[in-house]
């Protein structure tokens, strides 16, 4: 894990303790992400992010809305992964960005309390990984 990402880490768990965010947290956000926490918070804002959760196993996955006018949704792991185009681009191929404005999007709904949550079977969860 790189030491930006070390720095992120304690700011989420911090923010997750307390179910809040305060301008300095904000701002070594923004110094580690940029724009696309700007985005990010934006999509927060609009109640874009949706915990979907398996029972019994209490697996889960984010869906996250996109800001384009088609309003697409991303299934993403807020640490490891996001379907969205940005995220092969910027992230995987050429190593610019930490991580995308809907993985941030999905770690500050988590760590503030702002996910709507949808429970579904253990089955549906996995038919919708496997469209991964």
């Amino acid at each position: 894990m790189s030491a930006s990402m070390a720095v992120a880490d304690s700011v989420w768990k911090t923010m997750e303790s307390t179910r809040s965010v305060t301008n300095e947290q904000l701002s070594i956000l923004h110094f580690l992400f940029g724009k696309n926490l700007e985005r990010a918070t934006r999509i927060v804002d609009q109640r874009g992010v949706k915990r979907i959760s398996g029972e019994p196993s209490g697996r889960s996955i984010f869906q996250v809305v996109g800001e384009s006018r088609r309003k697409e949704e991303y299934l993403c792991f807020p640490e490891h992964y996001c379907g969205c185009y940005s995220f092969f681009y910027d992230i995987v191929n050429r190593g610019e960005q930490l991580c995308c404005k809907h993985q941030l999007a999905a770690r500050l709904a988590e760590s503030l309390g702002a996910c709507t949550e949808v429970r579904v079977s253990d089955e549906q969860l996995a038919v919708l990984l496997s469209n991964l």
